[in-house]
């Protein structure tokens, strides 16, 4: 069974956030919460102007960007893109601590890292990734990657003060932050379960929403029943006619690998297989 194929849309993100080139620039005002800067090292005596968007000017948060820069300042910066007629957007934030930077320069896409949790929240989960500056917490694990199997909450799968490894998904030198998966070092385990399609398997009923319920089919495997397959009812919702936990007989459908899913339908007249 080969592997599933790269997810196209997250790709194209990590492509965005891939750090740019570093320029110099003179800061010359602001405008608005912007600031404006005129790019020092351009070569032939050319004049290039930029601006840097408030929420790229530093990690630090203060009131107003003059605080933090005077005028005929001269800073490194980020290129981030062009906008507005081919005006040149950067970001101060990802040059601000250069220690942070040299560090998320050197880790690559794949790499495995590791490290210990910090913190543990309803959104992901924080590491002190091993070898970042003294004072920083650089990881973040979104829940979708700390495990292949169904969890509630992120303390299901870690908690604080655990040592983890991890491979990297992207060093952000803008956010100051490496994202993390811990599923990524384990083999999906679709790719072994894909040869059930066609088999009528029974198991409980782990969670249930407006439109069908989720059922639990083997370790990390959690397939998706519609509503339409539980009733011909042309109204109603799934807690009519079943509850959370209880047992269910379903054919499934369609594993898809790309999109890491299984479908789900009615068993009726189907010779059950446990």
């Amino acid at each position: 069974m080969s592997e599933p194929a790269p997810d196209p849309r997250m790709q194209s993100l990590i492509n965005r956030l891939r750090p740019g080139a570093v320029r110099r620039v003179k800061v010359t005002g602001f405008d608005g919460a912007d600031v404006l800067v005129q790019l020092v090292d351009v070569e032939g005596g050319a004049t290039e102007t930029g601006r840097i968007p408030r929420q790229e000017a530093s990690m630090r948060r203060t009131e107003h960007l003059s605080e933090l820069f005077e005028v005929g300042q001269e800073i490194d910066a980020e290129e981030i893109g062009r906008w507005r007629e081919g005006r040149l957007h950067l970001s101060a934030r990802a040059c601000e601590i250069p220690a942070l930077r040299s560090f998320l320069l050197g880790l690559e896409r794949g790499q495995v890292v590791t490290g210990t949790v910090s913190a543990v929240h309803n959104f992901g989960v924080f590491v002190h990734v091993d070898g970042e500056p003294d004072g920083l917490c650089t990881g973040f694990i979104r829940v979708p990657d700390l495990t292949w199997g169904w969890i509630s909450h992120p303390s299901e799968a870690v908690e604080v003060g655990r040592r983890i490894t991890a491979e990297v998904i992207i060093a952000e030198t803008r956010s100051g932050q490496v994202t993390l998966s811990l599923k990524a070092l384990r083999e999906d385990p679709l790719i072994r379960f894909a040869d059930q399609v066609g088999r009528v398997l029974t198991g409980p009923i782990i969670k249930i929403v407006p439109f069908g319920v989720f059922v639990q089919l083997a370790p990390e495997v959690v397939g998706f029943l519609h509503l339409s397959e539980l009733t011909d009812e042309p109204a109603g919702t799934p807690d009519r006619f079943v509850d959370e936990g209880e047992l269910i007989t379903v054919k499934v459908a369609e594993v898809d690998l790309r999109l890491h899913r299984v479908r789900l339908g009615a068993a009726d007249g189907a010779d059950r297989t446990r």
